[in-house]
């Protein structure tokens, strides 16, 4: 003959309140003491008076919560969606120039396809620009943004320095190094929005990150320059 498995007092009480629960649910939604000892994070005994109210109420709290969330993230999902279709844009205008002047013209008046306010080809150097468009800005710059080998960056301010005065008012500003050439100066891309946050998210990143490899394909090509 077979005994029974001996059990803990503390799992026989467990399963005597479980037991209770099934046979009491009515009961149950009614208690907001108990529903209070069983479900702490979401009850709170001291507060609750009108339970059905409390329920409503919090379930309206959180589906408005859930809601908030789902737009914000439709949101993000356009706002990248159109920044795509910028890009493609541009990258064809680039394919379309007919000049080297026309095919910088395209990205430095590229700001609003992109969501942003302001635009720039920045290469290092002092005298004078190379080309109508370009901004020339301090040697060690592009290391000092990027590092010595970092390829893109994100940041919310500096826009004073790589955009010039108009600048100054940006909150964000998406960063990419240009290789243009081995013997070249070192070169970025910089675009400035006055919104913070406009360019987060590694969506985003990169597609801007391919609009700079875009980008800088097309200036080795009219320059005549070696792949590398």
């Amino acid at each position: 003959m077979e005994r029974a498995e001996a059990r803990s007092s503390a799992e026989a009480a467990a399963d005597a309140v479980k037991t209770y629960i099934r046979m009491h649910r009515a009961q149950l939604a009614e208690d907001g003491e108990l529903l209070a000892l069983l479900l702490p994070e979401r009850f709170d005994a001291g507060e609750v008076r009108d339970l059905q109210r409390f329920v409503i109420d919090r379930l309206t709290t959180e589906n408005a919560a859930l809601r908030a969330e789902r737009d914000g993230l439709k949101a993000t999902r356009a706002s990248v969606v159109r920044l795509g279709d910028g890009v493609r844009r541009i990258v064809l205008d680039l394919l379309d120039a007919r000049t080297f002047e026309e095919a910088i013209a395209a990205v430095t008046s590229a700001a609003k396809a992109f969501g942003a306010d302001r635009a720039a080809l920045c290469i290092e150097g002092e005298g004078t620009a190379p080309a109508q468009g370009v901004r020339l800005i301090a040697p060690g710059t592009v290391a000092a943004v990027l590092g010595s080998d970092g390829m893109g960056a994100i940041l919310s301010g500096g826009g004073q320095i790589l955009l010039g005065p108009s600048g100054g008012d940006c909150q964000s500003l998406a960063v990419f190094r240009l290789r243009i050439g081995r013997e070249t100066p070192p070169a970025i891309y910089v675009l400035g929005a006055k919104n913070e946050g406009r360019f987060e998210g590694e969506e985003a990143e990169s597609e801007l990150s391919f609009f700079a490899r875009a980008l800088e394909r097309a200036i080795r090509a009219w320059l005549d320059l070696p792949k590398i």
